[in-house]
């Protein structure tokens, strides 16, 4: 008689709910901070003809050393410091708690924050300990730092901007975290190019500090290319856990040939900053809707009954991200991708209808 589940997968996998990626299909999605912008044709067109010549026979090259050296011209990465891949940056996460999961090791971040640093917690067998922000999403200095001398722990994740709430923490209180951390800091910087602000230049001040990046945000979600930044002494070790040939052979070679047009990037960013004004503005004018600022490709909104307005949106076909429930302090809120202005008014327009209900 086979053993069932409950028997053989340990308690805390069994008690976890799954990942809910909603269906998109035919929906104006605004739900998962992705860029609406397609590459320029000609662009595309040597894509094109670089996936049909693309040895897909043949396993990619492991070290992806070229796509590497790209990165490294076009991020700006500071001498010294080495690259990992991953197959987008949630596996660079899985990597580094599995890396650090000593017995009772912790690992730590800030609440609200990018739900994955604690789920992948769980899935590594760590403690994880979650830092309530304040109120208006900024960063609690003194119980963050109260908490890192209490529970020692082995990594902590800041995301900057933070996913779902969009800001900047305060420079200065991030670098006292790091000051104050007896273990690694990995900052995510997922959303920087809507930011404007890095930690890329502290990398070699603090051998205690790694840096998150991914393509996803830029526009190539699709090729799930994620890396992490940082000094050869830590990225050493973690190479140890990273699957053989977990960056294939498109993603290796269109992610390089893409990096050649960092310009495009840059003019699509711009764009979408700007329609993030357009919409903050907006929303700032609707009765009954409360925004938070961002220096992300997403805003985060509360209103009254946020569930019925999202699956209001959804009715109507505009798919955006319900927060409602998630944490007290996401009490109403939904979270909205900055889209195309196309697609942004059609989202204002359905919302305003909603609201008047």
């Amino acid at each position: 008689m086979p053993n069932s589940p409950n028997q053989i997968i340990r308690p805390d996998i069994l008690s976890l709910t799954t990942y809910h990626v909603p269906p998109s299909n035919g929906m104006v999605k605004l739900d998962a901070m992705e860029n609406p912008y397609f590459l320029p044709q000609e662009l595309r067109k040597e894509i094109a003809k670089i996936t049909a010549d693309a040895p897909i026979n043949r396993y990619p090259d492991a070290n992806a050393s070229s796509l590497k050296v790209a990165l490294k011209k076009s991020l700006i990465i500071p001498s010294g410091m080495n690259v990992m891949l991953g197959n987008g940056s949630d596996e660079i996460i899985q990597i580094i708690a599995l890396a650090s999961a000593k017995s009772g090791a912790v690992l730590m971040s800030v609440e609200p924050a990018f739900v994955m640093f604690r789920m992948i917690a769980t899935f590594a067998g760590m403690h994880y300990v979650g830092i309530p922000l304040k109120s208006d999403f900024s960063l609690d200095l003194e119980v963050m730092l109260h908490a890192i001398a209490e529970y020692q722990p082995a990594v902590i994740f800041i995301a900057y901007p933070n996913n779902p709430t969009g800001n900047l923490f305060d420079e200065t209180a991030v670098l006292k975290v790091i000051e104050s951390a007896p273990g690694l800091v990995v900052i995510d910087e997922a959303y920087h190019i809507f930011a404007n602000a890095s930690f890329m230049d502290k990398l070699t001040c603090y051998p205690n500090l790694l840096l998150m990046r991914t393509l996803s945000k830029l526009g190539l979600a699709g090729l799930r290319l994620g890396l992490l930044i940082g000094r050869p002494e830590w990225l050493t070790q973690l190479e140890k856990l990273r699957l053989p040939y977990n960056v294939g052979v498109i993603t290796q070679l269109l992610a390089e040939k893409v990096l050649q047009y960092p310009d495009i990037f840059l003019q699509q960013a711009s764009a979408i900053k700007a329609e993030r004004a357009v919409m903050s503005k907006c929303l700032s004018q609707l009765d009954g809707v409360e925004i938070f600022p961002s220096d992300a490709n997403f805003i985060l909104f509360r209103v009254n009954k946020a569930y019925q307005v999202y699956e209001g949106l959804r009715q109507h076909g505009i798919l955006i991200k319900n927060l409602d429930g998630s944490h007290s302090l996401l009490k109403n809120c939904l979270r909205v991708t900055i889209g195309t202005p196309d697609e942004d008014a059609q989202f204002l327009e359905a919302l305003k209808n909603l609201i008047r209900i």
